[in-house]
């Protein structure tokens, strides 16, 4: 395993501290593990690009670390009542659609092309940030008021359309796939 697949596995391990973290409180602690997780992302990156270390592997455990560490702050925020259980269940459900997708396209011998989409990257950018917000905030007990309730609908707002926007890729791949002529 090269080192930027030891970067991206160590942010997966990372994970259940973080969340322990925010479960007891220290949300200054989590707030800069998340940080350092997400420094250590812009890490294995730059270091698989400038090295040439990009591996198949790491295509996949990259993003991989990146929606566990997500989608667990999440839950764990939405579990604390930081976050409102609605946006949780829009958020965990988005990365359950993608998934679900991908796992029936190979169940029925679809072959679907999945690619990070750029609502998706924007969607994925909006989580980080209302989630270093939710932290950053619980770990100095400052309110934000309209920046946090305006970050909770973009979030929304950009993982519907991303959701949307990969449904309707999958549904066009099948489509395509199953005209006469079409790709088998």
């Amino acid at each position: 395993m090269n080192i930027p697949n030891s970067i991206s596995l160590a942010r997966i391990l990372t994970v259940p501290l973080v969340v322990w973290l925010i479960l007891i409180d220290e949300m200054l602690y989590a707030f800069i593990l998340f940080l350092i997780s997400g420094a250590s992302d812009a890490l294995d990156g730059l270091i698989a690009k400038k090295f040439n270390l990009a591996t198949r592997l790491g295509k996949y455990l990259d993003p991989l670390a990146d929606k566990i560490l997500l989608v667990s702050i999440y839950i764990t925020l939405g579990v604390k009542g930081d976050l409102p259980i609605w946006l949780v269940i829009l958020v965990v459900s988005r990365d359950l659609l993608i998934i679900g997708g991908i796992v029936f396209s190979y169940l029925i011998g679809t072959r679907i092309r999945i690619h990070p989409l750029p609502i998706s990257k924007f969607n994925t950018f909006c989580q980080i940030i209302l989630a270093a917000i939710v932290l950053a905030t619980e770990a100095v007990e400052i309110e934000l008021g309209l920046w946090h309730l305006v970050a909770v609908y973009i979030v929304a707002i950009t993982t519907i359309l991303s959701g949307y926007s990969y449904l309707s890729s999958w549904i066009r791949q099948s489509a395509e796939q199953g005209k006469p002529g079409g790709k088998e």
